[in-house]
């Protein structure tokens, strides 16, 4: 029913769309969960069939972009707030617009790389983590203008939730938070998920603050940590990111409630995938990683919809999220295979104005960019 996917609401979404990590929910819901796992599915869990074979060019989760109004308010909210470090900076004004990308390096690490810069453009088209990509519309931060702001999904039928930052003290980080005048949908104690936050970011997008459940295991105080989207068919969405190379961590089924959680990552050795991503100890894992994790929310019920859709972030009036990014060796055969599974397009590797990257849609119609390990020469098809 449409209530199943609505976005979550301050007393009941934390249970639709918060991480699986917070200590609290697990607890009230593990022995429930455990009681009723024989009244999920076989076909729900990832774990039903052995991981399909990968697309060609080492696919790796490299992004997620969201629009903002205005990066003189987000690109601090991001790197001096949570404590990401802006990597790189992509101006296009014949198009007018410009993306910013910010990304969690390791506590110590320093950057010395001027964002704009080849160097910077080399990391960012190399990099073995994933970035948040901040696109801006220019004209959109004029408080005087006709833009209204973007839209930051959680409403009826939105595929997208949140990102979200991991930390050791949920409290003690929204503490910190509060002083820095950051907002609140719902902050720890709130809701009936104890534990576990969500903040606002400038645009008013979602963040969701949860806990690391091994605390030390990582010396910063937050890390990118996940980006959630709602499926309609786990089935589906799970096998087509397991073939862009993405592993299944963790998995948490509340049949009472009527949703699960799937998490996948990238970038992770055979050996530290879990066999049954269902255990407690997968949960503990996945919660401790440093690079984030795609949640994949699935509200029980949709997949047998017909008719049923997700908004994907792209529709008229309903723009913010707008995809997430994979790097592969080689474009074109990436996109033979995606084409052989018979997922389409949103944009082909030659069309358009940029040639040499692709936009290939998922089960969900969710836009998933195909792009070159290694980068395209941006300013030369600038100039084409």
């Amino acid at each position: 029913s449409d209530s199943a996917v609505l976005a979550l609401s301050t007393l009941a979404a934390a249970s639709k769309t918060s991480s699986a990590f917070s200590p609290v929910a697990l607890r009230r819901t593990a022995a429930s969960a455990r009681r009723q796992r024989s009244l999920i599915p076989r076909a729900m869990s990832s774990t039903a069939a052995a991981s399909p074979p990968v697309i060609r060019g080492r696919p790796t989760w490299q992004q997620t972009m969201i629009r903002i109004a205005d990066p003189a308010k987000s690109l601090p909210f991001y790197t001096d707030v949570l404590g990401m470090t802006h990597i790189d900076t992509l101006a296009f004004p014949q198009w007018k617009f410009s993306i910013y990308f910010v990304t969690t390096l390791p506590e110590g690490e320093t950057y010395t790389l001027k964002p704009g810069t080849q160097a910077a453009h080399d990391y960012l088209w190399s990099m073995e983590g994933v970035a948040l990509e901040l696109t801006h519309n220019h004209g959109t931060e004029n408080p005087d203008g006709d833009f209204k702001g973007y839209h930051a999904g959680n409403e009826e039928r939105d595929g997208f939730g949140h990102v979200a930052v991991s930390c050791d003290d949920v409290y003690a980080a929204c503490e910190t938070l509060e002083k820095e005048i950051v907002l609140f949908k719902k902050k720890p104690d709130e809701g009936r998920m104890k534990g576990l936050a969500f903040a606002y970011d400038p645009d008013k997008y979602w963040v969701e603050v949860v806990r690391r459940r091994t605390g030390g295991k990582i010396p910063n105080k937050f890390n990118f940590s996940q980006t959630m989207l709602r499926v309609k068919d786990p089935r589906k969405s799970v096998d087509f990111y397991q073939r862009l190379g993405m592993k299944v961590m963790a998995e948490k089924h509340f049949p009472d409630a009527k949703f699960s959680l799937y998490f996948l990552a990238s970038n992770v050795p055979d050996a530290d995938v879990p066999a049954d991503p269902t255990t407690e100890e997968a949960v503990l894992a996945a919660s401790n990683l440093f690079q984030p994790v795609l949640e994949l929310t699935h509200n029980h019920g949709t997949e047998n919809d017909a008719d049923f859709k997700h908004y994907n972030g792209n529709e008229e009036g309903r723009q913010g999220f707008g995809h997430i990014g994979f790097l592969v060796d080689d474009v074109y055969q990436a996109c033979d295979d995606i084409e052989e599974l018979g997922y389409g397009f949103h944009k082909t590797v030659d069309g358009g104005m940029m040639k040499g990257l692709a936009f290939a849609l998922d089960p969900d119609g969710y836009r998933v960019e195909i792009i070159r390990r290694g980068g395209m020469d941006f300013q030369q098809k600038d100039l084409e």
